[in-house]
């Protein structure tokens, strides 16, 4: 049986380092990813929201552009693919999409549908696709997608979203452990 598939990109499907080098050059710092213990950059950086706003207009098309994938994500979703729905959903703005659509083709990552959403809160664009499952990395939003819909939510494991979950919150270290537990999923839900 077809699943919907739903995913977020930037520290998802992109390697959750992508940010880091372009932090340090920018604001002098010696940052790891490690170091990103919070998803709100702010008090990391001791910047205003305002500031990091400014930085990310700057920035982020260029950022997007060279984000690299994480590890084993390409070959897991090009064998998803032939049997699933992916639909990605972010929270980059509109703006950004031209960047995206030459980020999806130079990286040959395989989609059915791309939205950017340009808020972090995602559920309307899950509630409108209505999927099956999601990816995510930012806790809150692997919370509430999986709250509200009761959809298994895979939370790629990073430095920054390691609060408690409910249990249909599935944290994976890495691309190999997420397709691992979606394997048996779909075995069991088929």
């Amino acid at each position: 049986m077809r699943k919907r598939f739903g995913l977020d990109i930037d520290g998802t499907v992109t390697d959750p380092n992508t940010f880091v080098p372009y932090l340090n050059k920018h604001f002098n710092k010696s940052l790891t990813l490690d170091d990103l213990t919070e998803y709100d950059l702010t008090s990391i950086l001791n910047i205003s929201e305002e500031q990091f706003w400014e930085w990310m207009g700057q920035h982020e098309g260029l950022i997007y552009e060279q984000a690299e994938l994480a590890e084993h994500a390409e070959p897991i979703l090009h064998e998803w693919t032939k049997h699933h729905q992916l639909i990605y959903i972010t929270a980059r703005r509109n703006h950004l999409s031209d960047v995206t659509q030459k980020w999806f083709m130079s990286k040959a990552v395989p989609y059915d549908h791309i939205e950017l959403v340009g808020k972090h809160d995602k559920l309307e664009a899950v509630r409108e696709h209505q999927l099956d499952i999601f990816f995510e990395d930012k806790h809150d939003n692997a919370v509430a997608i999986a709250e509200e819909f009761n959809i298994p939510v895979i939370l790629m494991d990073t430095p920054y979203n390691r609060l408690p979950s409910p249990t249909n919150v599935v944290r994976a270290q890495n691309w190999l452990e997420a397709k691992e537990w979606v394997d048996k999923w779909i075995k069991e839900t088929t």
